[in-house]
């Protein structure tokens, strides 16, 4: 029997978990949502405990995310086949780590990072090495006899004078601490438009997120189930057409002569009321423009110039049509508002309504610690989007989200449009503690196992809900502040 205790403090807190020796490690080629290839990692602990995993993939990425390795053999699934990362997990990762100890989730991570020797994880690929991190993970928490979200909330660590401190609370008396598990707040993306649609919006995704309603998952999952059905009914009234996309949200078309980006917002908010909730206050919107997608190139004074109502808005312009738009409709959350380049974009945007809107870094910040940093630095947002794959461990994973948190960012726990049926960013999104999960519409199997992971989490009734810390991430209650604006 191989068994390791790993000692992880934090001062007067000590927790110790048991793992045991990696006995084998397997992947294959499988497929995501989108029907490309993917890679189904498992690993094999010595005792007989496993653990899975199955990579997803975006379509819309940021310039800086990890490399995810393809074979770019056109005669194979377009180029897309990934037999090559899955034999560099079959031969070079399995034959480096098989019988070797390891003590803990960083360690082996800090392996792979180091087996892979590139700063973007580009000789072995991060899907290959988020897939062993991941199913290691996984295997370890069964090694302990654990759910996935205890055993990653076990590696978590903070500084001692962190306000973060306010969210760790004491377990069963015995000297020991962890991290208060809370459930998130989910952000369903009813309306697809942009790279997600053919003839459709510029913005990317159109989501209704009930964050008066957040006192129960379950309210919250029939909250959103029942203004997506409604929201259907209305498109059908229209004729316009309820094709479902990679997300689950409806793909609306329009033709060559597109409404506004507004006319979403003005179906959404009918969809709300209609539904006998209250936009502002049960319900708010949150928007992922994809800015990044948008851009093109540069006016004579530098601004970045965008792709937008048919015409070519500056940054300025850009920054003047959201402020606006925040004043006309309940939008609390606007993701990529500007391109992940614009950083002097996003430091005027950050400062003109960043006291009252949640401004979220995706391909800004792509999960990457030391991007983040910097906009923490220069003020630029104030909420980073988490994408596992974009980073390619999960022990990095946690550690990006550390830093977010302590610096009064809100995290938000997302899937990718390329998806697949494992659910472990539910658990991820409630082990660390993140205000909101991105996982799609309530619709379609690789986006609702999320949402029913969740479910099945709560029924542990240690597990609460999110109510009380929506204010701590943003030094003011930002989401109320919003909420009230609209409601009185």
């Amino acid at each position: 029997m191989y068994i390791k205790n790993i000692y992880w403090a934090r001062k007067d807190i000590v927790i110790m978990s048991r793992i045991e020796r990696i006995k084998n490690i397997y992947a294959r080629q499988v497929f995501d949502s989108r029907g490309n290839p993917t890679i189904y990692t498992r690993v094999e602990l010595l005792e007989g405990h496993t653990g899975v995993s199955i990579v997803p993939s975006g379509a819309s990425t940021g310039s800086k995310e990890a490399l995810e390795l393809r074979d770019n053999e056109e005669e194979f699934y377009n180029g897309k086949s990934v037999k090559k990362a899955v034999n560099n997990i079959n031969e070079v990762i399995c034959n480096e780590l098989k019988n070797r100890d390891i003590d803990s989730q960083r360690q082996i991570d800090n392996k792979l990072i180091e087996l892979d020797g590139t700063e973007n994880k580009d000789n072995l690929g991060a899907n290959a090495i988020l897939g062993v991190s991941m199913a290691f993970a996984r295997a370890a928490a069964a090694s302990n006899q654990q759910e996935l979200h205890f055993y990653l909330r076990e590696q978590l660590s903070i500084d001692s004078n962190s306000e973060w401190e306010k969210l760790w609370e004491p377990r069963h008396g015995d000297g020991k601490w962890l991290l208060r598990k809370m459930m998130p707040v989910p952000m369903f993306n009813v309306l697809n438009g942009g790279s997600h649609a053919f003839n459709s919006t510029d913005f990317q995704e159109y989501m209704i997120v009930p964050i008066g309603i957040h006192d129960d998952i379950e309210n919250s999952m029939h909250c959103g189930f029942t203004i997506y059905n409604e929201l259907k009914k209305i498109l059908e009234s229209k004729n316009l057409p309820t094709t479902v996309g990679d997300e689950g949200g409806f793909s609306i078309t329009f033709g060559e002569n597109n409404p506004s980006n507004i006319y979403p917002l003005e179906l959404l908010m009918e969809a709300i009321e209609k539904s006998n909730y209250e936009p502002g206050k049960d319900v708010m919107i949150a928007l992922d423009v994809a800015a990044s997608e948008m851009s093109e190139d540069k006016d004579t004074n530098g601004s970045y110039l965008y792709k937008f109502e048919g015409g070519k808005f500056s940054s300025n312009q850009m920054i003047m049509y959201y402020e606006d738009l925040t004043k006309k409709f309940p939008i609390y959350s606007i993701e990529d508002g500007l391109d992940e380049n614009d950083w002097d974009g996003w430091k005027k945007l950050t400062t003109l309504i960043g006291d009252r809107v949640q401004l979220v870094g995706d391909d800004l910040f792509v999960t990457q610690k030391k991007l983040l940093k910097e906009g923490i630095k220069d003020k630029v947002a104030n909420s980073i989007l988490i994408k596992l794959n974009q980073i390619g461990t999960v022990t990095e994973t946690l550690d990006t989200i550390t830093e977010a948190q302590i610096n009064n960012f809100s995290t938000i726990i997302s899937h990718r449009s390329g998806e697949t049926e494992d659910t472990f960013i539910a658990d991820l999104a409630v082990a660390t503690h993140s205000t909101q999960i991105k996982s799609g519409a309530p619709a379609r199997g690789e986006r609702v196992n999320k949402y029913n992971r969740l479910l099945l989490i709560s029924d542990d009734e240690s597990v609460g809900m999110n109510k009380a810390t929506w204010g701590f991430y943003f030094k003011e209650p930002i989401f109320y502040e919003t909420i009230n604006k609209f409601t009185h």
